[in-house]
């Protein structure tokens, strides 16, 4: 039980990290359903043909692995049987999810995992490790705040090829299952909003204007767990900042809802080819402003690089501390396992 396996190994998550997992001397097993993009993604190394999850979940009961690394979506369908079959074998798991269920399901086998002697980390990408890290930064050494906002605003370029069908269900199935309705924290417990309220105009340190709207990610849980605040709001600079697009959204939900409606639109951006784009910014920005009982405000800054290459690094550095034990039985994200540190062990620095 030494290796490490990472599902959808020949997507482009799980090429960066598989790239970032050799930097720090460990050779990937990837897991895919193509041999051939298999082969010629792995240049030599041990990989596994799995069609689909469950056959990914047979693999791991077989085999045991070390550490399973999940880049599968949807993850709402993806995480659970996953994580099951990790926690039959006592194999740590980690997952990119950034949805508010995806998050809460994993979170809830924290019990299952303490007896099994595995840890589950969810979120290990971006939007959930960037928001909830400079989250437990700006709230280090202070009592709980009454409320936390945190905003992620990410920039990465994008490789030419097709969205891809996981992509695209995730997407799609994300938005029609929350399409309706945002969500906050407000007196501790997750509660329904107007999807993309809450527009804030952020002016980044190094002078830019960007715009974020609420929206229901993972960070949100994320930032709520680490910072302890009963009433929190995630934001996003990807979310629809636009009064014509954000007036539709009920309407599209709605829509997306009918089986046949929502298969259709995931086979169709599913085959949308996109561009080569270089990334619209040097850098990469999380944000977290903190307000408590007092009256005091404080707000802080996580500065990233490309969001793609953190998230290549996260997953990485979480596998290679994992393997080395350094890790706590339980389910949790990444930056509540692992402290600040992590996001600056991949690149990351915080400012206020």
């Amino acid at each position: 039980m030494t290796e490490i396996w990472v599902l959808g190994g020949t997507g482009r998550s799980g090429r960066a990290i598989a790239a970032a997992l050799r930097t720090r001397g460990l050779e990937p097993v990837l897991v895919g359903r193509d041999e051939a993009r298999l082969t010629a993604a792995a240049d030599g190394a041990r990989t596994v043909r799995a069609a689909t999850v469950d056959e990914m979940a047979v693999a791991i009961r077989r085999d045991r692995p070390a550490v399973v690394v999940n880049t599968v979506g949807p993850f709402a369908r993806t995480a659970a049987p996953i994580a099951h079959a990790a926690l039959a074998t006592g194999a740590h798991y980690l997952d990119l999810a950034n949805d508010v269920d995806a998050a809460t399901t994993l979170l809830g086998l924290d019990a299952a995992a303490r007896q099994s002697g595995s840890t589950l980390v969810t979120g290990a990408g971006f939007g959930v490790t960037a928001a909830e890290s400079v989250a437990l930064w700006l709230c280090r050494d202070e009592p709980v705040p009454d409320s936390v906002r945190v905003d992620t605003v990410p920039s990465l370029g994008l490789e030419e090829g097709p969205v891809g069908e996981a992509l695209a269900a995730t997407l799609l199935e994300g938005f029609a299952a929350g399409g309706r309705a945002g969500r906050h924290y407000r007196g501790g417990r997750l509660v329904p909003v107007r999807l993309a309220g809450d527009l804030l105009r952020l002016r980044l340190p190094d002078g830019e204007e960007v715009a974020s709207v609420s929206v229901p990610f993972g960070d949100l849980v994320a930032a709520q767990r680490v910072s302890g605040a009963p009433d929190v709001v995630a934001g996003s600079s990807e979310g629809p900042t636009s009064a014509l697009v954000r007036a539709s959204i009920p309407v599209a939900a709605v829509l997306l809802r009918n089986g046949p409606v929502r298969r259709f639109a995931v086979r169709r951006l599913a085959g949308l080819r996109l561009a080569e784009r270089a990334r619209p910014r040097s850098h990469s920005w999380a944000h977290a402003s903190a307000r408590w009982s007092d009256g005091r405000v404080r707000e802080g800054w996580l500065r990233l690089g490309d969001a793609h290459e953190f998230t290549g690094a996260v997953p990485a550095e979480l596998a290679r501390r994992l393997l080395d034990g350094e890790g706590a039985p339980g389910a949790t994200t990444p930056a509540a396992m692992f402290g600040t540190g992590l996001a600056e062990a991949c690149g990351g620095e915080y400012s206020a």
